[in-house]
This record gives C-alpha cells, structure tokens and sequence, in this order.
C-alpha cells in the first residue's frame, strides 16, 4: 500500500470513527434535550463549520467538480440544497426520536441498512438490483431479525422501528444527492443542507418541545460533538478521503461506522448486546459488506 492510498483510508477510518462515536453524543444529547432542539443546534453548528471549510477549498483550488460555470447553476446548488436538507431533516429526527429508546451499537447497525437499501430503492429509479443484493438484503433481514428478537419472536422496540424507518430515509437522502452531486458544488449545497434541515427541525421544535437554553447548554458537549465533528469536520474529511480512492474501497471502510458504534456505546456507556444481539449484528454487517463488494465483469 503506497503512502497516498494509506493517507487517504487513514483519514476515511477516521470519518467512521467519528460518526460512530456520534451515536453515543446523539444518546447522551437526549438527557437534556429534545431530538428536534438537538438537530437544530447541531445542523446550524455544522454549517457554521463548513463556511470556512468552503473558503478555503475555494482558496486552494481543491474544491468537487461542478456546474458552477453553468448556466443554472446557483440554482441546481439552492434546490439540491433545499432538497437534501429535507431528506436530512425526516432522516435525522427519525434517528434522534429512535435513538431515545434503543442502544447505541443497534441503532448503528439498523442505521447502516442504507448501504443495503440504496440499491433496492434505486429499482424504482430505472437500475437493476443483482443476485448478490438480494442475498444482501436476506442477510439484513435476518441479522435484524435475530438483532430485534426478544423472548423467542420477533419484536421490534419502538426505537428500533424509528432507526429502521430513518435507514429508509437516509437511503433516498443518498439517492437525492446522487441525483444533485453531478450538478452543483458538494461542499456548498451540504452547508445549505444544514442550515435547511435546521430551519425545519426549529419549526418542530416550537411545536412539540420546549427549547431551554440552560438545558442546551447543559448538553454543550454531546452537541457541539455532533455539530463540529460529526457534521462539519466528518463530512470535509469524508469528501478530502475520498479522491483518488476506489469508490468500494472507501464504502467498505466508512461501513465501519457501525462497529464503532458498538464498540463505543460498550466502552463509553456500558451498553453490552446479548449473543444473539451480536450474531444479529454480524449477520447485518455481512449484509453491508455484501452490498458493496464489486460486480463480476463477464468476458467480452
């Protein structure tokens, strides 16, 4: 392995780890605050962080190709922007509602389900879903069954349904991205992400919680853990990490995420899975595996 190759997944392992770290901020967040309050604060952090980030990359040069000397441009990045924030905005509360309620290593793997799912919802897009999804998507299937079985049948906790139903949503915020990333400048359109995905969480907010300042403070840093690291610089890193690298190779190092998150809600929280809770989790990362393993090329 060459120095560059060995910089780049350094700093994608490095991006897993700190989204899975992120679980445990997001769970600890939650004795404070509620999960609206939290994405507001959190996703204003994060496009706050990444101002500068698209200031220098500007400065630099080292910035996503994109359509910004297109004509429409400004507003393939307002509506690519406005539209990921959306997706961002069901995804994120889903999973922050959910993570209420179930562990940390769990919500992990039932979050990383999106690898599985991105192609089977991509049928509805015109694209083919091979054998080997299919028997991605049944070992999902089964690791989350064995993941959520309690007492002999199969039950799946309020939190778990929440993290699985917000799995779904992150899937079509990747596919909606997929869709705008050709199109406008990455970097700019995730900043407007956040602060979108913030403007809607606030709206939330007032309806259904009661925003204390004091308690936000209180939860300062799960917050700004989420905010600077797991918004802001995950994502810089995530998009710096990735140039030059074979697209499945860093998918299958950013899959990480979800055994960190286990490891990290064991360590940090004590927070230990069952046997069979970590058979169903094996299973499920075979699954994330599985799905993003290369097609064989036939012979011409």
């Amino acid at each position: 392995m060459n120095k560059f190759v060995m910089r780049q997944s350094l700093l994608l392992l490095l991006t897993a780890t700190i989204w899975g770290v992120a679980f445990v901020a997001q769970s600890v967040g939650m004795d404070y605050i509620g999960p609206f309050t939290f994405n507001v604060v959190r996703n204003v952090i994060g496009g706050l962080v990444l101002i500068p980030c698209i200031a220098v990359f500007h400065r630099t040069g080292a910035k996503e190709e994109d359509a910004g000397k297109t004509p429409g441009s400004r507003k393939n990045l307002l509506l690519g922007g406005i539209c990921c924030g959306v997706m961002l905005f069901v995804a994120g509360n889903l999973q922050q509602i959910g993570i209420q309620y179930t562990t940390v290593g769990k919500a992990g793997f039932i979050t990383a389900m999106y690898i599985v799912l991105v192609p089977i919802l991509s049928i509805f897009l015109g694209k083919k879903a091979g054998i080997k999804i299919w028997a991605a998507v049944a070992l999902a299937v089964a690791g989350l069954y064995i993941l959520c079985m309690t007492d002999g049948s199969f039950s799946l906790q309020k939190g778990d349904l929440f993290v699985l139903l917000s799995a779904f949503a992150f899937s079509a915020h990747i596919l909606v991205i997929d869709y705008f990333a050709p199109l406008a400048d990455g970097v700019k359109m995730s900043c407007i992400q956040f602060f979108v995905c913030a403007l809607l969480s606030a709206v939330c907010m007032w309806l259904f919680e009661k925003p204390d300042m004091g308690a936000v403070l209180q939860a300062w840093v799960p917050v700004l853990y989420a905010g600077v690291f797991s918004c802001g610089v995950a994502y810089t890193l995530q998009i710096v990490g990735q140039r030059g690298m074979n697209p499945t190779v860093a998918s299958l190092i950013l899959s990480l995420e979800s055994v960190i998150s286990l490891i990290a809600g064991w360590v940090i929280l004590g927070q230990a899975l069952s046997v069979r809770e970590l058979s169903g989790c094996v299973l499920m990362f075979a699954a994330i595996i599985l799905a993003q393993l290369p097609e064989r090329k036939r012979g011409a």
